[in-house]
């Protein structure tokens, strides 16, 4: 199975990861890998730190001849703003921040918890992402994303996968809808104008995923758990959904639930997709379809009432570059968080130390399933 390990802190030297787990085999393409990595730079509403970074993959080991050997894959990125060591103590925590706690935690001052707290880590776990999504690739696995809602901006078409991919092009947001486009920069533009930060929601889909991923034995192995877990490790990520989410709470049962069908041919299906893909921990062969809400960025110009951590009086608190919104990003980085659980799940249940045998696993697996 999957696991990986990220180092580094926002304006220090590098960002570092270690991912172990991958299987042999596995062709390697740094350009698509950068490429995320670009879009995860993108949007309306990104701050000054986009334009100094150009973010661009190294392998530091797993890899030899363009493809996995087996062995744990490092990446490294280097930080361009690399000024780490000459940036000054902070006394005034940031509400809505780690600042506080992590300082009372650590005993620490609060450049050290911001510094590892701040979304610059997203950056590594994006590449790591983006390499689980060309393994997902062998398998005809695809993962996107959009945005749909920032502020009261929001979209309420249903859109499908294809769409999302085609329609997206070219938004400065994200989003599908040129029109809702402008309402939600429009809300960006009226956060900066008041000083003010501005928060929304991204969907994330998975389509070509087979029925039977993750499991109902073990709370722990349950897919929809591990992938709401690792979307709300995310910075400023305060609630996740799936399928029609917190809408069941005022559906019935009968439009709630999604009816089974069959097919000689496909066998097993789904007309609707109200869970989401998945149901008892387990994905039912429908696209995975994942919400996540993002809090305000909660570094803002108009700074908010704090306390001076050593007087103890009433401040206001500090401010440090940030942006005012960082949805789209989060898109992008949702993509990646959740492609690695996907390939985390498929290894644990095809396992295989190379690609060709985790095909060979994954084949016979897949024509057991359509007999049944």
């Amino acid at each position: 199975m999957l696991q990986f390990l990220t180092c580094g802190e926002s304006h220090g030297k590098y960002l570092t990861a270690i991912l172990e787990g991958m299987p042999s085999g596995l062709e390697v393409d740094p350009d698509f890998i950068n490429r995320e990595l670009a879009r995860r730079q993108q949007g309306f509403g990104r701050g000054g730190r986009q334009k100094i970074e150009k973010d661009e993959i190294e392998f530091t080991g797993g890899v030899y001849q363009g493809k996995t050997t087996g062995a744990p894959v490092g990446f490294l990125l280097q930080n361009e703003d690399f000024k780490i060591n000459e940036l000054p103590q902070l006394f005034r925590p940031r509400p809505g921040h780690a600042d506080l706690a992590g300082a009372l935690k650590y005993r620490e001052g609060i450049r050290e918890i911001l510094e590892r707290a701040s979304a610059r880590e997203t950056a590594i776990r994006t590449a790591v992402g983006a390499f689980c999504k060309l393994f997902l690739l062998e398998f005809e696995i695809e993962v996107t994303g959009h945005v749909i809602q920032i502020g009261k901006a929001k979209l309420e078409e249903e859109v499908s996968f294809d769409q999302i991919l085609k329609r997206r092009e070219g938004s400065e947001v994200n989003c599908v809808s040129r029109e809702i486009e402008r309402h939600m920069i429009a809300e960006i533009q009226r956060a900066m104008k008041n000083k003010d930060t501005v928060g929304g929601k991204y969907e994330i889909r998975a389509r070509g995923v087979p029925i039977g991923l993750g499991s109902h034995v073990h709370y722990k192995r349950k897919l929809d758990g591990r992938i709401a877990q690792a979307l709300m490790s995310m910075q400023s990520v305060k609630a996740v959904e799936f399928g029609i989410g917190a809408l069941e709470a005022e559906t019935p049962g009968s439009e709630a639930h999604d009816e089974i069908f069959y097919d000689a041919k496909g066998g097993y299906y789904h007309k609707t997709n109200r869970a989401g893909g998945i149901t008892g921990g387990m994905t039912n062969g429908a696209e995975i379809l994942v919400r996540a809400t993002m809090k305000p960025i909660s570094t803002l110009r108009r700074e908010l009432r704090s306390v001076n951590m050593k007087t103890k009086k009433e401040e206001k608190a500090d401010f440090e570059r940030s942006d005012v919104c960082a949805v789209p990003a989060g898109s992008v980085i949702g993509e990646a968080i959740v492609a690695f659980e996907i390939a985390d799940a498929m290894l644990e249940k095809f396992g295989g130390d190379s690609l060709l045998e985790t095909k060979r696993n994954y084949e016979g697996y897949l024509k057991q399933v359509k007999t049944q």
